[in-house]
């Protein structure tokens, strides 16, 4: 009987209360350190992007790769609160990678940074820049979506993430895109270049050319597909903006880069096979709101990611840059546009609102027509009731001749609660000449006759 009591007392003086267990809140991919590793080296391996760039460069990154994941695990595990602490600085954001940002596609308005202006190696989303020049040449009628586009040795010779284009083949335009937006075509990259301006070197030029003119002062681009180079730099802040120029200009992009599976021909001299194009942006499948845009992902540079996504009206464009792993990558990017769709309210004139005409002196005629130049557009953050919107227009009161169509005139203030949000210039919609002694004379004349 002793034996017995003493028994049920162990047992008892063993138990914790279940009100004492502490509670945890569900991560999205959350995984065991063991599983980390594992699924990282399945990563590296399986993807087209990863794999076969990471062990043409490193020969070993796998390795290096899971070490490295090893390491921070350990040193997440000593400091213990760190990562929520800069959860909490972020504004509430989990976002692990490094350098982060989330635009508002219309406006180009940041709404969440981390580390913006920093310059890392950006991959593949290299090749955001690359589809613009092509999509400015199909623009601007120097090239055709039909345009047959031969390969050479060189651009066949690229390696890591391609089609295995061969020497002398030849495809279209269409397809060549097709293979950069889904595939990330290493050796497509190279041929669309050769295609549009005789050599890569040359298209590169323009690459930061254009790069420049869209405020990218933090980019310096090495080549048309970002394959690591010394030098090949850009930051979040600029991969973003570029998207944005992309994205709303061409936005024939997204029926590219939504295609999950497509095949393609290739015709040679040792005749024809197909081959399939699976797209490397995982969000295409795993985010309801996803419309693009580019992965990628090297030794130097990790994992990276432009993503778009679109929810009613709103499109955002969320950066990552330097992820551990293509799930942290996602898991970064999913996080951003859903705070962004959460946090954001879109105020957005369908059309500009009228414009009174202006008062002009010594013009041939006494007014100007004049117009709003664009709609005005405004992205809230701070739970305003965007009803209270107010516009005020204001011109100039001394406007003189010659005025030409689209010379400004005036600006129209935006108001929200009496404080000032935004602008949109007034312009003229016409041209009105300067009086001129002939103009005035013929102009009395023709008084004089009535």
């Amino acid at each position: 009987m002793k034996s017995i009591v003493a028994l049920l007392i162990s047992a008892f003086l063993c138990m914790q209360p279940v009100y004492a267990m502490s509670v945890h809140e569900p991560i999205l991919y959350a995984e065991t350190p063991e599983e980390a590793g594992s699924s990282k080296e399945t990563e590296l391996q399986g993807e087209t992007e990863e794999g076969n760039r990471a062990q043409e460069e490193t020969g070993s990154s796998e390795e290096a790769s899971e070490q490295e994941g090893t390491a921070r695990q350990e040193e997440t595990s000593e400091q213990g609160g760190t990562a929520q602490q800069e959860k909490t600085a972020q504004g509430g954001i989990d976002v692990s990678a490094p350098s982060a940002v989330l635009m508002e596609a219309s406006t180009g308005q940041v709404i969440y940074e981390k580390d913006a202006d920093t310059q890392r190696p950006p991959a593949s989303v290299t090749k955001v820049m690359t589809l613009l020049l092509i999509f400015d040449a199909l623009n601007e009628g120097k090239i055709t979506l039909e345009d047959q586009v031969t390969t050479s040795e060189y651009a066949a010779s690229m390696g890591g993430s391609q089609v295995f284009l061969e020497p002398g083949e030849v495809q279209t335009v269409d397809t060549m895109i097709k293979c950069i937006s889904v595939a990330s075509a290493n050796d497509a990259c190279v041929a669309m270049a050769e295609h549009i301006c005789g050599n890569e070197e040359e298209f590169v030029a323009q690459m930061n050319q254009r790069a420049e003119g869209l405020g990218m002062t933090n980019t310096h681009f090495i080549n048309c597909n970002g394959l690591d180079a010394d030098g090949h730099l850009t930051t979040a802040r600029d991969i973003a903006l570029m998207s944005r120029e992309l994205i709303t200009k061409y936005p024939q992009i997204h029926d590219y880069c939504t295609i999950w599976m497509e095949n393609i021909t290739h015709t040679t001299k040792k005749g024809t096979s197909e081959f399939g194009l699976t797209n490397t942006n995982k969000l295409i499948r795993q985010y309801e709101y996803a419309t693009g845009l580019k992965t990628g992902s090297t030794s130097k540079a990790k994992f990276c990611v432009s993503a778009t996504a679109k929810k009613d009206d709103m499109e955002l464009i969320a950066v990552i840059m330097a992820a551990e792993d293509s799930k942290a990558r996602v898991k970064d990017a999913i996080a951003l546009c859903n705070y962004g769709f959460g946090k954001c309210n879109k105020y957005q004139e369908d059309k500009a609102e009228p414009v009174q005409p202006v008062k002009i002196v010594r013009g041939v005629k006494a007014i100007v027509k004049a117009e709003q130049k664009e709609p005005f557009t405004y992205i809230d953050t701070t739970g305003a009731d965007l009803k209270g919107m107010k516009r005020k227009v204001s011109v100039e009161k001394k406007l003189k001749a010659p005025v030409k169509e689209g010379d400004k005139v005036g600006e129209a203030r935006y108001y929200l609660n009496d404080t000032e949000v935004g602008t949109r210039d007034i312009v003229a919609s016409e041209s009105v000449e300067e009086v001129s002694y002939q103009s005035a004379l013929a102009d009395t004349f023709a008084d004089w006759m009535l």
